[in-house]
């Protein structure tokens, strides 16, 4: 894309109405029931666009809504952003921004829980986006399972959700989040945002979080049984581990991977964690 044509997109951008107007004039309230809360600033915005990097390839958002973070995206010379929107009524608001970047953009009316979004446009991708609340974990989870498809994810956060998804053993946010993402991917907080930079404001801070998925899982073990032996650890977070993995014969799990039974789910690094997924994994082959 040439210098020239990212100028005449940018006048083209900065000629639309302001997004607190444009609202407004539409009466485009955020709804509890999506979990939107808009972000107006486009300092803002534009800081998290340029956190990503140079936005090459894809840049897939989710739940544009009137478009702050998308006008940011496509001011930062994005090459072609997929913005997907189960709002139906994002699509008469985003309608002139459509307009002003042609072919640079596109609008996808659809639930992002059921969107295949690491099958969209082409490599290399990125996903940035302010996530609603309410689905923000599911929709990682469902993402880090083809965290390879994906570049990086630039993503904002409740600050309490980014720490567990940063956090290391020992920390009192390390949880199956932090252990699941550590698998397929490096996590770092780059900045916390303020609840009045929203509207409607939260009543409590977000934070943006940069995941860069490996080339390959950290440790080798199937990935559904470490879905499942996290899942169960940390399901009694408060027990020792032999208590809390009971149910799938914790003791003998334990014993054979060498592991303290004594020891509590946030005091197991990923490696341990994946050693147990492993011992799963073979016990069950075994069986007969």
């Amino acid at each position: 894309m040439t210098s020239e044509s990212n100028a005449a997109l940018t006048a083209r951008v900065d000629a639309l109405p302001a997004l607190r107007q444009l609202v407004e004039s539409m009466d485009m309230r955020a709804r509890k029931s999506l979990g939107q809360n808009f972000l107006f600033d486009l300092n803002l915005t534009r800081k998290i666009a340029r956190s990503a990097g140079p936005l090459t390839g894809t840049t897939i958002e989710i739940g544009p809504g009137p478009g702050g973070l998308t006008r940011a995206l496509l001011l930062e010379h994005a090459a072609h952003v997929i913005a997907i929107e189960k709002d139906r009524r994002a699509g008469s608001i985003l309608s002139s921004l459509c307009t002003a970047a042609g072919d640079r953009l596109s609008l996808i009316e659809a639930d992002a829980l059921e969107s295949p979004i690491w099958e969209f446009g082409t490599a290399p991708r990125r996903i940035i986006a302010n996530l609603p609340y309410n689905i923000a974990t599911t929709l990682l989870i469902r993402w880090l399972a083809h965290a390879t498809a994906f570049e990086s994810m630039t993503l904002m956060f409740q600050r309490e959700v980014a720490e567990r998804i940063t956090a290391r053993p020992g920390d009192p946010a390390y949880s199956r989040l932090s252990v699941l993402t550590g698998y397929y991917a490096d996590a770092e907080i780059l900045f916390d945002v303020p609840a009045e930079a929203f509207v409607p404001a939260p009543k409590i801070i977000s934070s943006v979080v940069q995941i860069v998925p490996l080339a390959q899982p950290r440790y080798d073990c199937s990935a559904q049984a470490l879905e499942l032996i996290t899942r169960t650890a940390f399901g009694q977070r408060r027990k020792m581990l032999r208590s809390s993995l009971k149910k799938i014969n914790g003791e003998q799990l334990l014993a054979a991977a060498g592991i303290d039974p004594e020891a509590r789910p946030q005091q197991l690094d990923i490696e341990s964690f994946c050693k147990l997924a492993r011992q799963f994994e073979a016990d069950g082959k075994a069986a007969p």
